[in-house]
């Protein structure tokens, strides 16, 4: 599924789409430059997953949590090197607490994302336009309209 963006609030309300067809143990891997909106697709998934505090980048602490209708974990694995290292943090932890797992950079460790839910954003035409690909392992992306 592709979906093309005009705004940082566009990108969000893909992202809350996103959140009403995950599940428990659920992975979505990013892919996607510096500034393309990750963090605003997050912003809005943790939108529909009930959460109300403000999430930010975690590109210093690597991983910030929300609780909301499911736990979210958001990690920034840009400074880590492979799997070992997501694993030194606990990755095996955060996935048997039965919450959504986000994974900006997820290319640093692939292994992780596996059987992910892939989303991958681009720069579009102008500035704030974002070309957004939703893909899953499984092969099923449609999320609705």
């Amino acid at each position: 599924m592709t979906r093309t963006t005009n705004s940082p609030a566009e990108t969000e309300a893909v992202g809350q789409m996103l959140a009403a067809r995950l599940q428990p143990g659920d992975v979505v891997a990013f892919r996607g430059g510096l500034g393309a909106g990750k963090t605003a697709f997050v912003r809005g998934l943790a939108r529909g997953l009930g959460i109300c505090e403000p999430v930010t980048s975690p590109t210093y602490t690597i991983v910030n949590e929300y609780e909301g209708r499911l736990p979210l974990f958001h990690f920034d694995l840009y400074r880590l090197d492979g799997i070992e290292a997501l694993e030194d943090i606990g990755w095996e932890d955060y996935l048997a607490r039965g919450g959504v797992c986000c994974l900006e950079w997820s290319e640093n460790a692939p292994e992780a994302a596996e059987h992910a839910w892939i989303v991958t954003i681009s720069r579009g035409g102008t500035d704030q336009q974002r070309i957004i690909e939703i893909n899953r392992g499984d092969g099923h992306a449609d999320i609705g309209a």
